[in-house]
């Protein structure tokens, strides 16, 4: 079989065989090198240009790598050449859904992207290619592996705990928004990746080795370092802010409708947009001139009962906005709200082989054992730091925090 190999700055040499090349070299794959992996991030950190394209092709990386390693076990030996090029596949696909601009559009109610990555795999070219280099069942087995619900061995390294993808996420984005919070163990996690019988299932699952608990947990952690730091930095989220109501409206004035957003990338959309006539957030998001914060608050200070509808229902919002924007006496647009999308921030549910070789399965809660932390607990006090709800204005402007704050609590 012919192999190729892709130079790439966070891992250096990237093989890729003969099947993954012609998934590569499709349309809908390509179109990711167009889609940046942290949408508006890349106004605040200037090297966060890189593409959904690159972060696939890390992740087959290190899908590839955690293979060979995990059959390298003596246990291993069941691993066919055929399920590993499934889960290849898979972790080279787990991202061709993305609308332009990552996350954002997600957030104002369009298609989760995995349900939109379903008729982009199960469907033409990539089907088709996948069923006649892998098997007639080979689309729908990559797909039950990204979206979480395979009963494979190997679900773990797609969807899970522990998963390559949030390995890989974390460790690019980190080195290239120039920060130090990814910095994860990456050949101590994945050295320590085991098969194991699943206590709670009784089949055959990923785990992972007790000494490697250290670094696993250095993972969670520096995912809630980057959220605080990078992804729900108030700059991004302003920007973040900014499109999602550049979108919705121009949705509303049928410059695009929702159906097709999944085939744009990040300048397509923009240039469609910009084409029924430049307005005031399009022209501001271009020459960044980003909104500034009026008022926020920290989850800890904050009714989640009662305020919890901003992150979830944008018309509601969008309607909140504007009666909030006349009331200060601006204009329909001028004010934006913006309260994070609850993420599972340090979730865990993995089985775990302990040094005596009994499997447990570590949860969130410890599970009991001496000297593991309460992640539940830790977690909530977390998101109380890291998760803010923010009023921001096109222009400077003094608002009275208490009133803005009764009124959306009224509207919960």
């Amino acid at each position: 079989m012919r192999f190729e190999i892709l130079r790439d700055p966070v891992w250096n040499n990237i093989r890729v065989d003969e099947v993954t090349l012609e998934l590569v070299d499709t349309e809908v794959f390509q179109r990711l090198r167009y889609v940046r992996q942290l949408g508006w991030t890349y106004l605040v950190y200037p090297g966060a240009t890189h593409s959904r394209f690159e972060h696939a092709l890390g992740t087959h990386h290190l899908s590839r790598r955690t293979l060979a390693l995990l059959c390298e076990a003596e246990d291993a030996a069941s691993i066919n050449e055929q399920e590993q090029a499934i889960v290849r596949s898979a972790a080279l696909l787990h991202d061709v859904g993305h609308y332009p601009f990552s996350h954002a559009l997600e957030e104002i109610g369009a298609l989760h992207h995995e349900d939109v990555a379903r008729p982009l795999i199960t469907q033409g070219p990539i089907a088709s290619l996948l069923t006649s280099r892998l098997g007639n069942d080979a689309p729908t087995r990559v797909f039950d592996l990204i979206r979480g619900q395979s009963k494979s061995a190997l679900q773990g390294l797609i969807s899970g705990s522990l998963d390559l993808d949030k390995i890989e996420y974390l460790k690019r984005d980190a080195f290239m928004c120039g920060v130090p919070y990814g910095e994860i163990d990456v050949d101590r996690l994945t050295n320590s990746l085991v098969l194991v019988d699943d206590p709670a299932t009784g089949r055959s699952a990923i785990g992972v080795q007790e000494k490697a608990l250290s670094a696993l947990e250095s993972l969670l952690f520096a995912k809630y370092q980057m959220y605080r730091n990078v992804y729900w930095h108030h700059a991004v989220r302003s920007a973040t802010a900014m499109y999602k109501r550049l979108v919705e409206d121009a949705i509303q004035a049928r410059i695009v409708d929702e159906q097709s957003l999944s085939r744009y990338t990040d300048e397509g959309l923009m240039h469609r947009v910009e084409s029924a006539g430049p307005t005031r957030l399009l022209v501001a998001l271009k020459e960044r001139r980003l909104y500034k914060r009026a008022a926020e608050w920290p989850a800890a200070e904050l009714d989640d009962d009662a305020i919890e509808w901003i992150a979830s229902d944008r018309k509601r919002v969008s309607d909140t906005e504007n009666v909030l924007a006349k009331e200060f006496g601006l204009l329909p647009g001028e004010l934006l709200l913006d309260y994070p999308v609850k993420t599972q921030m340090l979730g865990l549910d993995i089985p775990v082989l302990r040094r005596g070789g009994k499997v447990e399965r570590l949860t969130g809660e410890g599970g009991g054992w001496i000297g593991t932390i309460n992640l539940p607990s830790l977690s909530e006090e977390l998101y109380k730091s890291a998760r803010w709800l923010r009023v921001f204005t096109a222009k400077r402007t003094k608002l009275e925090p208490r009133r803005i704050l009764d009124a959306l609590e009224r509207s919960g």
